[in-house]
């Protein structure tokens, strides 16, 4: 083997070693949650923090799972259509702002990305006043209502650039042979949206189930999600560690089931249309 040759193959283990123990860092606290939330109460303690669980103990998960069945309820019944109506309404949004042009277009779109950057903590009061007033205060109605509006920025900026690569001769033939506006979108752009759908699924799922600020703020008890019943037992004066690292695995994996069912398409559903020619 030549030097070049055991150069490139040295660099080669460097890289490989140094991301493996990148990884294992990262991975420290999923292994941490992981045997907490299999270990007796009694067996956990500083001194064996990183000790496997012996024996293991599955107490932590069915009392997580009867403490916390009415939250994950709540977060899906929040999450499921606070998904399905962001990506459809980013979907038309898309849709017109690419290929029905309309005096103002090139106002209403950079208004609309501006609300990517408003920040929670700066509309909090006056949506908490707003749901108040018109009745969706308290419930799981009122939060679907928040996250959809406030995950209409980047779903329409993701389904605007994935439609301003159709072709226009494509909606002006479904022009010609007598489509409308829903007609066009229904035979034309949706059956091409997959991509641009999957990278909204994900990113809006991921957002709107692990987002804590709205649920704590614009629910009530009977509606919280599962993210904020996890917060109320960080206190105390005697926790049973193990039950709320045992919530905490329940409540990541169904993020994990989405991305490992649609994982593979979400880089290139997120670059569809990023790349001309």
């Amino acid at each position: 083997m030549t030097i070049a040759g055991q150069t490139i193959k040295l660099r080669r283990v460097i890289i490989y070693a140094v991301l493996i123990f990148l990884a294992v860092f990262y991975l420290l606290p999923v292994y941490m949650v992981l045997i907490t939330a299999f270990k007796n109460p009694a067996d956990i303690a500083l001194q064996t923090v990183w000790q496997p669980p012996d024996p293991v103990d599955v107490e932590g998960f069915v009392t997580a799972i009867q403490e916390f069945l009415p939250n994950l309820r709540n977060s899906f019944a929040l999450v499921i259509p606070a998904t399905i109506l962001s990506a459809l309404l980013g979907s038309l949004n898309g849709y017109v702002l690419s290929k029905w042009k309309f005096p103002g277009a090139n106002i209403v779109f950079p208004l609309m990305l501006f609300g990517m950057f408003i920040p929670y903590q700066s509309i909090l009061i006056p949506l908490f006043q707003f749901m108040n007033s018109i009745g969706l205060y308290g419930g799981i109605p009122g939060l679907i209502v928040t996250h959809v509006v406030y995950g209409l920025p980047i779903t329409t900026l993701i389904f605007r650039n994935d439609y301003a690569e159709v072709p226009t001769e494509m909606v002006e033939a479904g022009k010609i042979d007598g489509a409308g506006f829903f007609g066009v979108y229904r035979h034309i752009m949706f059956p091409i949206s997959l991509p641009g759908f999957v990278v909204v699924i994900i990113w809006q799922f991921t957002q709107i189930w692990n987002e804590f600020l709205f649920a704590v703020t614009l629910t009530s008890t009977a509606s919280q999600p599962i993210t904020v019943k996890l917060s109320q037992l960080a206190g105390g004066e005697a926790v049973k560690w193990n039950m709320p690292m045992a919530g905490a695995l329940l409540a990541a994996v169904p993020t994990l089931i989405v991305y490992i069912l649609l994982g593979k398409y979400f880089i290139r559903g997120l670059l569809a249309g990023s790349v001309k020619g």
